[in-house]
């Protein structure tokens, strides 16, 4: 018996005689040529193939793939999911990177075969114009990094309908997008969220609005919500909740009865096909409370209710469930000027207010508390009159004047212009604190407007009524200097009343070379206009005496008795002095 060698190759087991010469005709050479090349066909490097795994350990996924060795795959190909995935016997497709490495080994990539995979499945998508399914693995640069079998980019402006700011949400969160570009070359995918979800929405609107009629009651989740209202999943489309359709009564933001996630009850009030709008209400699955109201509410009525919110500018009180008024801060006290109504209320206190005005139609009603009370004013006009005097108490203190409060709830204002005949007062609170004790005149009284004019200068008589008998035109008078303005000097006299002394009568000299604030001294009267409450001084004074003339006539002071007139001998040439006086006098008539 001849001997023989046994050799295993992908064909199977083969016995090849040793010494005897084995002769194959050609039929039986071209099946064996066509039988190895179909065999080796497959196996090109580069090619994808299915195999068979045989185990898995620390250093990879072992696979045969029907050759005389098998391959191994490193671990880092696999997903752990897909690790956990794989079982000994199992069939996955992989690429043929070797036959046979340096080390004789065959060289499979998994990772490759999925790519290769998931690139014609993506283009066949692509292609087709439909959305491919992916899992957000990482935040990237302006964007997300999304599994789809390949790494795929989705823009950040392209993640939802409305503007992301938080990307890190998605991570590990399996989402659908529409595939817009794909680039096989360079290996780049740009998909789109927000253009999958318009589609989806777009095609479920028409579906909805199809379907559902005005009037119809259906569920929803709050999707959004803004300052405005509530935008609520209905299906697959939004409509909008608005804030005034939420409740019969009164809110200040849609958060205080829903929130994002929440499932609600709503009424599709309106739907505009054209324009794909649908408006909901939540109000309206009740009846409307102010169609309910009690007979006893009515303009006029005393009623009880409770403080359901303090503001700025007033109480809501609800009178009856679902039905609020509002006390206006100005119908809180006849009296006090209340600034903060959080020191006086708080929500929930019952209180009695008094209806001033209902308007049922538009769900409105105005209340007072101050209207409880009897009206101060109405009896102003019987107990004070015009040109009485006052003592009252200052009650505040303003720019403009101080109010004096002459009965309480009652307040007259003394304007700044009616403190003082002759004081250029800045402010009344130089003169003036709250708590003095003042008297004034009242000047004016108006009941309907709630006003009463006051006067303190009123209670002395003006200084300018006997100015022209008082000081005379030429004569000296003694003042102080009040003040040093840019056109003059401001001259207070004995009583009281101001005059000015202009830039012009200092010459070429500066007016703080020649005068000082506080300074005394005599100035020569050179014009008086009572119409206009000006007077006119200068500081030009000649010493007639010492050269024998007549001396000028002074203006008598406030504390000393006035000087009896010398009579005059005769009449006397006039000097240059008095020819000169005449003569400014003259000018300044003019």
């Amino acid at each position: 018996m001849a001997k023989e060698v046994i050799r295993s190759n992908q064909f199977g087991h083969v016995s090849i005689p040793l010494e005897e010469k084995v002769e194959l005709n050609d039929q039986q050479m071209q099946e064996l040529l066509d039988l190895y090349n179909e065999a080796t066909e497959s196996l090109k490097k580069g090619s994808l193939v299915a195999g068979r795994v045989v185990g898995i350990d620390s250093s990879g996924v072992v696979v045969d793939i029907s050759y005389k060795s098998n391959g191994i795959i490193p671990r880092y190909e696999f997903t752990e999911h897909e690790l956990k995935a794989l079982a000994p016997d199992s069939t996955i497709d992989v690429i043929l990177d070797e036959l046979e490495n340096i080390d004789g080994s065959v060289q499979l990539s998994y990772e490759k075969a999925k790519a290769m995979k998931a690139w014609d499945r993506i283009s066949k998508l692509f292609e087709e114009d439909k959305p491919a399914e992916g899992i957000v693995t990482h935040t990237v640069k302006g964007g997300l990094s999304v599994d789809i079998g390949i790494p795929a980019f989705l823009p950040g402006s392209q993640v939802d309908l409305q503007r992301v700011t938080n990307f890190d949400q998605y991570v590990g969160q399996t989402i659908t997008a529409k595939i817009i570009k794909i680039n096989k070359k360079r290996g780049n995918v740009i998909i789109s969220r927000r253009q999958f979800l318009s589609e989806r929405r777009e095609g479920a609107r028409k579906q909805i609005l199809d379907k559902v009629q005005e009037g119809n009651v259906i569920q929803g989740i709050a999707k959004n919500i803004t300052n405005y209202g509530v935008f609520v999943d209905i299906g697959g489309v939004d409509g909008l909740l608005h804030i005034t359709d939420m409740t019969w009564g009164r809110i200040s933001h849609p958060s205080e009865k829903v929130n994002i996630g929440d499932t609600i009850t709503v009424k599709i009030l309106s739907i505009d096909k054209d324009n794909n709008k649908i408006s909901l209400g939540m109000k309206q699955l009740s009846d409307n409370p102010w169609e309910q109201l009690p007979a006893n509410v009515q303009i006029g009525s005393t009623i009880k209710g409770k403080i359901s919110s303090i503001t700025d500018y007033g109480l809501f009180v609800e009178v009856f469930p679902g039905i609020e008024g509002l006390v206006h801060i100005s119908e809180i006290s006849w009296t006090d000027r209340v600034n903060d109504l959080s020191k006086l209320y708080r929500v929930g206190q019952d209180i009695d207010v008094y209806v001033v005005s209902l308007d049922k139609e538009n769900r409105r009603m105005s209340l007072s508390i101050k209207q409880l009370e009897d009206n101060p004013w109405k009896s102003i006009s019987e107990r004070f009159k015009v040109g009485n005097k006052i003592a009252g108490t200052v009650s505040n203190i303003t720019e403009f004047g101080i109010f004096i409060q002459l009965v309480p709830g009652v307040d007259g204002l003394a304007h700044v212009s009616d403190l003082s005949w002759t004081e250029h007062i800045d402010h009344p609170g130089d003169l003036y604190k709250k708590g003095d004790k003042i008297d004034a005149i009242i000047l004016n009284i108006d009941e309907e407007n709630r006003k009463i004019s006051l006067g303190i200068k009123q209670l002395t008589q003006d200084p300018w009524d006997n100015i022209e008998k008082e000081y005379i035109v030429g004569t000296l008078v003694a003042g102080k200097i009040t003040k040093i303005a840019n056109f003059g000097a401001f001259v207070k006299l004995p009583n009281g009343v101001e005059g000015l002394v202009h830039i012009s009568d200092f010459g070429d000299k500066k007016i703080s070379d020649v005068l000082k604030v506080g300074d005394e001294r005599e100035f020569r009267i050179i014009q008086i206009n009572k119409d206009d409450r000006k007077l006119s001084l200068s500081t030009k004074l000649e010493a007639e005496e010492a050269r024998g003339e007549e001396p000028v006539q002074k203006a008598p002071r406030a504390s000393k008795k006035a000087q009896p007139k010398v009579e005059d001998a005769g009449p006397k040439p006039k000097t240059q002095l008095q020819i000169a006086l005449e003569n400014m006098v003259k000018d300044t008539k003019k």
